[in-house]
């Protein structure tokens, strides 16, 4: 019986999964490098001008570098200079910083100068917001437009997660943050593959910008604090008193969000909302010290280096403090994130409690504090249980950590998120 070789062949068969998964490895370890270098740049630019702006001005102007006078006079001026930038560079520097997160879909590339250089500007001046929203929009938006255009064919959504990756990696120094996000952020999306296929390039990205940024910057979380011994039952609602008291206070600004954001918005231009806010950051930062500036995360390692150094109320003040001014500079308009102020004001409100009790170990009292605030503000939970475990370097403070999030989350589910949608109205 003769055979016909006309006949269609059968369908290809289908590439192995490993097959599948080689080809990402060279481009999630560019992006990764990439995207820590687009960090490291922003910072160093950011640091420059800080020096010049909190050292080399006032001390040439004979003005104390934080005395309240230049406090209030460089927000001002800084919330100018942002809104005048926003209103002239290609795509205002992005939307409305109230309506991003983290991880959000990739940003025309023509915006990502302007909003690179508002970020430093922003981080430069004293405004309590951390790179983390800017950079990973700008690194996604890179990265995106690059690997289509190099790699044709390729999905978006892996520029775009490869990206997030990398730059949080990067943030972090250590790719489990990266992982540990996009868990979360994966889930919540139907995808063909394993849990562990999905996260094989991001966690690729995550590790080279982890890498990159460790071995150019030395980036540390560790607060140095002392070790936690001896755990015992009473730690057990210690932990759960401060981390619902961080809950509490993160989730008054996110009610408080959408009431200011609304405020700044009624002043209908940029210009005048941002330096509005820039005043009202220099006027917080008169009232609780030169601390409470900035993003925080050198602030919060002044503050943690001496945990007996202050009293209780102090602490307290500058908590709500840094939680005002965070609430204010992500309403008004300035480009930034919000974990590395939410980590100062947990930080804060921890010391402020192993000050009322001093026999609550200060190591618990600081991780449950920032692992309230950062599940109030951000909502996501191995963030938060990684970022309060990380400060301290110490494992035995993760059981505490974990029976504390779980009366926290309780709070804190199903409720408005510091995020807005495009019409002022909370989103949940």
């Amino acid at each position: 019986m003769a055979i016909d070789s006309s006949a269609p062949a059968g369908p290809a068969p289908e590439p192995t999964l490993v097959r599948r998964l080689l080809p990402v490895i060279v481009p999630a370890l560019t992006v990764g490098v990439l995207s820590a270098l687009v960090l490291l740049g922003v910072s160093l630019l950011a640091e420059g001008l800080q020096d010049v702006l909190w050292e080399t001005l006032p001390d040439a102007l004979s003005v104390g570098r934080y005395s309240s006078l230049w406090m209030i006079v460089t927000l001002t001026a800084s919330g100018l200079a942002v809104g005048l930038l926003i209103r002239v560079v290609p795509g205002h520097a992005g939307p409305d910083p109230a309506t991003t997160g983290l991880v959000d879909p990739p940003l025309p590339p023509g915006v990502v100068p302007g909003l690179l250089l508002v970020t430093a500007l922003t981080l430069a001046g004293g405004v309590s917001l951390g790179p983390e929203n800017p950079i990973t929009a700008a690194n996604i938006a890179l990265a995106c437009r690059l690997g289509r255009r190099f790699v044709p064919g390729t999905p978006m959504e892996l520029w775009l997660s490869l990206a997030a990756a990398g730059t949080i990696g990067a943030l972090f120094g250590t790719p489990v943050a990266a992982a540990l996000i996009l868990t979360e952020t994966l889930t919540e999306r139907a995808g063909p593959g394993a849990l562990w296929d999905r996260l094989f390039g991001p966690l690729a990205a995550g590790t080279a910008g982890a890498l990159t940024m460790t071995l150019l910057a030395h980036p540390s979380f560790d607060l140095a604090l002392p070790a936690y011994q001896n755990p015992h039952w009473g730690d057990l609602l210690s932990a759960v008193v401060i981390a619902l008291a961080g809950a509490v206070l993160g989730m008054l600004a996110v009610y408080a969000f959408p009431y200011t954001h609304r405020l700044f918005r009624a002043l209908k231009h940029p210009v005048l909302a941002l330096t509005a806010g820039g005043l009202l950051l220099g006027l917080l930062g008169a009232l609780g010290g030169h601390l409470t500036l900035f993003k925080g995360l050198d602030e919060v390692k002044e503050l943690a280096a001496d945990p007996s150094g202050r009293p209780a109320g102090q602490f307290a003040v500058m908590a709500v403090v840094k939680t005002a001014a965070l609430v204010i500079a992500a309403s008004c308009g300035f480009r930034g994130g919000r974990i590395f102020p939410a980590v100062f004001v947990g930080v804060a409100l921890g010391l402020c409690a192993h000050a009322l009790v001093t026999s609550v170990p200060v190591a618990l009292a600081v991780t449950c504090g920032v692992l309230g605030v950062l599940l109030a503000i951000t909502r996501q939970g191995w963030l938060s249980l990684f970022t309060a475990a990380v400060l301290v370097s110490d494992a035995a403070v993760l059981p505490m950590l974990c029976v504390a999030s779980l009366p926290v989350w309780l709070l804190v589910t199903g409720r408005p998120q510091m995020q807005l949608h495009e019409d002022g109205t909370p989103l949940k």
